[in-house]
């Protein structure tokens, strides 16, 4: 019985696939920060928020 639980490999791809999610979502979440926490993509909101919002043109 022992043995046969160890060759069982039906719940290997359900581990892969948390592996593979948790790895995205680390990588994901790290992206996020480190562009919501710069000034540069800060700006760029404003400037795509003036564009398309604002009455001006675009610059």
């Amino acid at each position: 019985m022992f043995k046969t639980f160890l060759k069982d490999e039906s719940g290997a791809q359900v581990v892969e696939y948390a592996l593979i999610i948790a790895v995205v979502s680390i990588a994901l979440v790290l992206a996020l920060q480190l562009l919501g926490s710069g000034a540069p993509f800060t700006n760029f909101i404003g400037r795509l928020n003036t564009c398309l919002n604002g009455p001006g043109p675009c610059v």
